[in-house]
């Protein structure tokens, strides 16, 4: 038995979540809650960084962040689904799960200024960087979201910064770039996992 530490409400470990799903291995992986602000969870024993998510495997040993664990989930359970085999369209893939992860990154700094800072403390003009790169990032998604194609990870990686930026409300996404809702809708319908892995 594999051991996830994570949390529900994380996109990062909802994407390694529904990869398992995706690769049907969702039953060989338990998930164990884990915080990252806790200095007692057992989490920074894991992963001395105390970052989430980690996977520990049968042996003890421990794999993290979720890039890593994704790439061996696909190496040892996968064929190609989830990261493609073949070299070229495996980095093509990789770069745009990287733009994907960029902007589920920004979402996540945006919150994380508005929990570890009080107002008067907060920085206008980091946020204003980190909206920048959610701008843009965002807007170069939808010029190339043919190639968001489920369940490859590029397509899995946005739709839980998708899920991220609905649930925490950094951004009005569905307004301003309309073409993604459409989108996620039909990634909803080609991966079942992503409804049952919602908080």
């Amino acid at each position: 038995m594999l051991t996830l530490y994570s949390s529900l409400t994380s996109p990062y470990g909802r994407k390694v979540r529904i990869v398992a799903d995706i690769l049907e291995i969702a039953d060989r992986i338990r998930v164990q809650h884990a915080s990252t602000v806790e200095p007692a969870d057992p989490l920074r024993q894991v992963n001395p960084l105390g970052k989430i998510p980690a996977l520990v495997l049968e042996d003890g040993t421990a794999l993290y962040d979720s890039r890593v664990i994704v790439d061996y989930l696909e190496t040892r359970f996968g064929s190609g689904r989830v990261i493609p085999r073949e070299t070229e369209a495996r980095f093509r893939q990789l770069t745009l799960a990287s733009l994907a992860e960029g902007i589920n990154d920004a979402l996540l700094l945006i919150t994380y200024e508005g929990r570890f800072r009080t107002p008067e403390q907060a920085s206008q003009v980091w946020l204003d960087h980190q909206y920048g790169k959610l701008r843009r990032g965002l807007s170069e998604v939808c010029t190339r979201l043919a190639a968001y194609d489920p369940p490859m990870i590029a397509s899995v990686t946005l739709a839980c910064a998708l899920g991220y930026a609905d649930w925490r409300g950094q951004i009005d996404w569905r307004r301003e770039y309309p073409q993604l809702a459409g989108w996620l809708e039909d990634f909803e319908t080609a991966v079942p996992a992503w409804r049952h892995t919602a908080v």
